[in-house]
């Protein structure tokens, strides 16, 4: 192809890289879920990978030749979840270290135990209650229990994992569009003041986004080529997903029955977890991106933006010092 520069007051033509970052700002990539760039020779914990947006993360991520290691507290799921994904990637590698994210005991366990993969090239910090209990319940270690395990278990396991993080890992979060239906009041984060089921998960998960946000400003700060990122699975449904024996058959009946009628809004959970994927797999994806739904319950992963209340400076830095003071555990950042 020939240019023609000057003349006619034209700017000159982009560069490829300019064309590419163009179309990063504006979601328009060209990133197809569905045709990952090998990963073979990456390590990837996935928390939570052995069932739901986590099960089809660890399944994507290892079809694509990572090796999974999946978080998770029961070793029956995670060894039924092993044997489904060799079963569509018959030469995966794949371990399970034992996780539960409402013990920082069992937290500081599983690390020892997943720092032996080292060099971790992502942290997929998927785990998460989505159904909190009627009434208000705490952690083994004392707090709020849907805070406790989605944010604070995952901000100790990420502090504790961090020196094993390779110098271009990842670190991503799962956030959630309740964030836009629920207020955040942050001086009442743990629930101390009022509970409401909906209302501690939604909480949770602007701490979530808060922290991998802080995360991404501190790596910015301080020079260090690891990266911090997001994801959403929009509205994301077993009913509507890729079927796998003794995975996505494995919810009790009335949510069957409600994923059934509501999820034609969404996706199924295997496209769900495309956000996440392309957060540990898209090259050109930069540190505090935010990737959804291109419609917002359903469609391709493209960046997004958070609520304001999630991003703010401010109740980042002050949420990264209660999530220290709480766990006992100072990032080495």
């Amino acid at each position: 192809m020939v240019h023609l520069r000057g003349g006619g007051g034209h700017p000159p033509p982009r560069t490829a890289r300019e064309r590419r970052e163009e179309r990063r700002r504006s979601g328009v990539t060209g990133w197809d879920p569905r045709a990952i760039p090998s990963l073979a020779g990456r390590c990837v914990v996935v928390t939570g990978g052995n069932a739901g947006i986590g099960y089809f993360t660890s399944e994507q991520l290892a079809r694509a030749g990572a090796r999974v290691v999946i978080a998770a507290r029961s070793a029956e799921k995670a060894e039924a979840a092993i044997r489904s994904i060799r079963a569509q990637a018959p030469d995966a590698e794949l371990a399970h270290v034992r996780l539960d994210l409402a013990s920082l005991a069992s937290v500081r366990e599983a690390a020892e135990e997943l720092a032996a993969f080292r060099p971790l090239h992502a942290l997929v910090n998927n785990a998460g209650r989505v159904l909190p209990s009627r009434v208000r319940q705490l952690t083994e270690d004392g707090f709020e229990a849907i805070v406790g395990g989605n944010f604070l278990g995952h901000f100790a396991l990420t502090t504790l994992l961090f020196p094993a993080l390779a110098a271009d890992g990842r670190v991503v979060g799962l956030g959630s569009d309740s964030t836009r239906m629920v207020r955040l009041e942050a001086d009442d984060l743990w629930s101390e003041r009022r509970y409401a089921p909906f209302r501690a998960y939604a909480f949770s998960k602007h701490a979530v986004q808060g922290f991998h946000l802080e995360l991404a400003r501190r790596l910015a700060a301080a020079g260090d080529g690891r990266r911090s990122l997001l994801a959403h699975p929009g509205w994301a449904t077993n009913a509507y997903a890729a079927k796998r024996v003794g995975i996505t058959d494995r919810d009790p009946r009335s949510q069957r029955v409600f994923e059934a009628v509501t999820g034609w809004a969404g996706q199924g959970k295997d496209r769900g977890a495309w956000p996440s994927v392309r957060a540990v797999a898209d090259p050109d994806a930069a540190s505090g991106t935010f990737f959804g739904p291109s419609r917002q319950l359903a469609g391709r992963p493209v960046p997004v933006t958070p609520v304001a209340s999630s991003a703010s400076p401010a109740f980042g830095a002050a949420l990264w010092a209660n999530a220290e003071q709480k766990s006992g555990i100072r990032f080495p950042l």
